[in-house]
This record gives C-alpha cells, sequence and structure tokens, in this order.
C-alpha cells in the first residue's frame, strides 16, 4: 500500500521541478540553464581570426579608453584550434585564452566582435595558418606596457595589427603617432609620466584598440554591449 504514495510523492516532484525550470527559462532569460545555449548560438557565428573587443577596468585600460575616446580597451584574435575557440591575446605574457575566459574578465561580460569584410575570398584556409603560423613568435613574449613599435614585447591592437599585416598582407588601419592621443586628461598624464618621465615618445607610432574597431576593412558579427 506504500508504493502508490512513494510513486505519488516522485511523480508530483518531477512535475514541479519541470514546472519551475520551465517558469525560470521564461522570466529569467539569463539563467545558468539557458544562458548557455545563448552563448553558443552566439559562438557558432565565430571564425577563424575574428577581432574580439572588450572593455577593461583596469588604471591603465581606463587611461587607454579616456587617450582614444572609446569604451574599448583591449582586443584579441580569436583562433579555432581542435574545434575549440581561443584567443591570442597580449598580456603577461601573450598567451592564448579560452574564449569564455576571456569574455568573462571584461567589464559586464560584454564584448564586440568584428570580421574581415572580405574574410571568405582573403582568409583562405593558407593565409589563416600563415597567420597563426606568424603569431607563434609573439607565444610567451612580454606585454609592452611601454607601447613601443618592435617586437621585443607588445600590446594587444599591436599584436592583431601585425597578424594581419604579416600573414596575410592586411593593414587594418593606419598607424598614429603617440602625440595624436589625448594625453591631456589627468589620468592619462600621471601614467604616461609615471612610466616615461619627461621623455615621452610622442613619435612613437601606435595602433589602439579603437582604430582596429573603427576600421573600414571590419563588420560586425556579434555585439553584445
Amino acid at each position: 500500500m506504500k508504493k502508490p504514495k512513494y510513486l505519488f510523492l516522485i511523480i508530483t516532484f518531477i512535475l514541479s521541478f519541470c514546472c519551475a525550470l520551465f517558469v525560470s527559462m521564461k522570466v529569467f532569460p539569463n539563467n545558468p540553464f539557458s544562458g548557455e545555449k545563448f552563448k553558443n548560438e552566439n559562438f557558432e557565428k565565430i571564425k577563424d581570426a575574428d577581432i574580439i573587443f572588450q572593455t577593461s577596468e583596469s588604471k591603465q585600460c581606463e587611461a587607454v579608453r579616456i587617450a582614444t575616446n572609446s569604451k574599448f580597451s583591449h582586443c584579441g584574435i580569436i583562433y579555432k584550434i581542435n574545434g575549440n575557440l581561443f584567443v591570442f591575446e597580449a598580456v603577461q605574457p601573450v598567451k592564448l585564452t579560452p574564449l569564455q575566459d576571456w569574455i568573462s574578465h571584461g567589464k559586464d561580460g560584454k564584448y564586440l566582435i568584428k570580421r574581415l569584410k572580405n574574410a571568405e575570398t582573403v582568409l583562405t584556409s593558407s593565409a589563416l595558418q600563415k597567420m597563426k603560423d606568424y603569431s607563434q613568435q609573439f607565444n610567451g613574449k612580454e606585454y609592452d606596457a611601454y607601447f613601443e613599435w618592435t617586437d621585443t614585447r607588445i600590446y594587444c591592437s599591436e599584436l592583431i595589427w601585425k597578424i594581419y599585416k604579416n600573414g596575410a598582407g592586411i593593414e587594418l588601419s593606419k598607424l598614429r603617432k603617440l602625440k595624436e592621443f589625448n594625453l591631456e586628461d589627468p589620468r592619462v598624464r600621471k601614467i604616461v609620466q609615471d612610466r616615461y618621465g619627461n621623455e615621452i615618445p610622442l613619435e612613437e607610432k601606435v595602433v589602439a584598440p579603437s582604430d582596429l574597431a573603427d576600421s573600414d576593412l571590419l563588420k560586425t558579427v556579434i555585439d553584445t554591449y
């Protein structure tokens, strides 16, 4: 006589759980049950050599945003490796970071992904392989906090610019000089003074994340801002 009672309780529990799950997915679309599906649907749009941008919150990144008048302060290039998505980025040191981890490091987990407008014809399998092969020389190198245009150390947007230039023969944007950015804001001036003292290399060639994000050669693929 006890079996029907326990069976009734089990069925009631299962029905209650299913109802709660259904309601949570409808009312809270970003909950863990539905969020992963959304992310995967976004990730399915991504292709090799897409460029990803985010807003980082360190003091240096804040200075970059102010100096460039842009919300973007960090960027990386996406590579598909063995079916998985990674961001090749210039941090300390230069490395591959799983895409989802990279996204979680940005402010509010927001990001922008852009792609070469003629990627289907230009970024052939051989071109992509050349870009990846060229990238290898930077893996493990130190981050360039002085923004020098050398290969000894390297910063995020410089890394992407050089990979496209030397791997695919494409200049994503014009290079600018350090003096062209907003260096007068007190927050920017402090970091510049701490880093260079009175010897600010105003003529140094520079490329900022905003220069790449604004490139006429790129189109938006995903924008979660």
